[in-house]
């Protein structure tokens, strides 16, 4: 993969490796309802990594917006539906989600690189 993804997977993964080992029930519990809510059920998980998506950038959490876009590039999500996915954010959230567009963008660029 690409610096951008290693950086993030490898700091991520070791984080919640950290943490699980001294987490306590509810934030375990947490955890399993984040995983959980994204699996397929009335909507399919690229329909629900899209909307985390679009919280995500709305929110402006840069890790959040990385996690999605990875979620996304595995579920299949097409260049022009994320253009759409990026439209959808930057209008509910305004001008203050650019930022986070740009690196965004980066981001998929770069996942989309590694799958060639």
């Amino acid at each position: 993969m690409g610096k951008l993804i290693d950086d993030f997977n490898d700091y991520r993964t070791k984080m919640n490796d950290r943490i699980m080992d001294t987490a306590n029930t509810n934030i375990k519990r947490f955890f399993a309802l984040d995983t959980t809510t994204y699996a397929d059920g009335a909507l399919d998980v690229k329909t629900k990594e899209m909307l985390g998506l679009v919280a995500s950038m709305v929110l402006r959490c840069d890790d959040c917006i990385k996690y999605h876009l990875g979620k996304c590039h595995e579920a299949g999500v097409k260049h022009d539906e994320m253009n759409e996915i990026f439209m959808i954010a930057n209008l509910v959230g305004g001008s203050i989600v650019i930022p986070h567009y740009r690196r965004a963008v980066e981001y998929w660029d770069e996942l989309n690189e590694a799958t060639v």
